[in-house]
């Protein structure tokens, strides 16, 4: 006869059910417990300290461009009162209004013509199969090693022997080719799922109303992106402006706040200056931040 035993299983066992712990926490996890809150608490703070030293400067180029000029300001005191007086001053002083006028001209063109000729560039480079279609590829990619400072006296002489100097025309025409703008539409291009060009095919579109019907909105992300980087690139320049525009009608804003230093005009304008220079680049991108946020989000779902 089996007899079967009636001793219960121990607590604990791998055949009884599991309990749940309780009593406070050893030691180790008070630890654990105190660095994973202190972690976030020091990251807030070296970002907090980070935005202050970004944007110190930019307050106090708005602080001295408000400020009345005969008056001492930072860093040895805050303004006892604010006047748009520089604001409307600087535009009296030199050619302001021209300065401003040539960078407007400058970056502008300068972004349409970049992105018109890129982007048709980069559709030929990455949907047709042509003789010499990788040579060309690596001859544009070659060019961007290539500084900007070893073409600058041949550029120079060239624009100088179609008389372009002090121009406007000879400021933009050795810009408006950009092999990285090319190669970045491209590899945007590249990961366009075939059966969109197929499709078009199919239903008889042609090159150039499949590039501006498919390939044009898809790409509008990283047209925004390059967009600002060449508005940027133009707006910002100082050696080829510098180098080309050598009458006070042809400078550029950049150039033209470099030589208000050795004038005779108080820091407060220059800050007013420097502040009108500044607002385009925010205004731009504002308008176009929704793009990037686009371009961004969808890199990150094809990788």
């Amino acid at each position: 006869m089996t007899t079967v035993s009636s001793t219960p299983h121990s607590a604990g066992t791998s055949e009884g059910p599991s309990r749940p712990q309780t009593g406070n926490p050893g030691p180790g996890g008070r630890q654990r417990k105190r660095k994973s809150l202190n972690t976030p608490r020091w990251s807030i703070a070296s970002l907090i300290v980070i935005s202050f030293f970004t944007v110190a400067p930019l307050l106090a180029v708005v602080v001295l461009a408000f400020s009345p000029a005969d008056e001492p300001t930072i860093p040895y005191a805050l303004p006892t009162s604010l006047t748009f007086e520089n604001i409307t001053r600087i535009f009296s002083v030199g050619a302001f209004p021209t300065w401003l006028l040539n960078s407007v001209l400058y970056s502008v063109i300068s972004v349409v013509v970049v992105l018109l000729t890129a982007s048709m560039a980069a559709y030929a480079l990455a949907r047709k199969r042509f003789p010499g279609r990788n040579i060309l590829l690596w001859s544009i990619i070659a060019t961007l090693m290539v500084p900007v400072q070893a073409t600058l006296i041949p550029t120079f002489i060239l624009i100088a022997n179609l008389d372009g100097v002090n121009t406007i025309w000879g400021l933009i025409l050795p810009t408006l080719a950009n092999g990285q703008a090319v190669f970045l539409i491209r590899q945007f291009i590249l990961d366009l799922p075939e059966e969109l060009f197929d499709a078009a095919r199919i239903d008889g579109s042609g090159e150039w109303r499949t590039f501006v019907s498919i390939v044009l909105p898809l790409i509008r992300p990283v047209l925004a992106t390059l967009a600002i980087f060449v508005f940027l690139w133009h707006w910002n320049d100082l050696l080829w402006p510098l180098v080309v525009g050598q009458t006070d009608e042809a400078r550029t804003l950049t150039v033209g706040l470099a030589t208000l230093n050795t004038e005779l005009v108080s820091t407060s304008n220059i800050m007013a200056a420097a502040l009108i220079s500044f607002i385009p680049c925010l205004l731009i991108f504002l308008f176009l931040q929704r793009q990037i946020v686009s371009s961004i989000t969808s890199s990150g779902v094809k990788g």
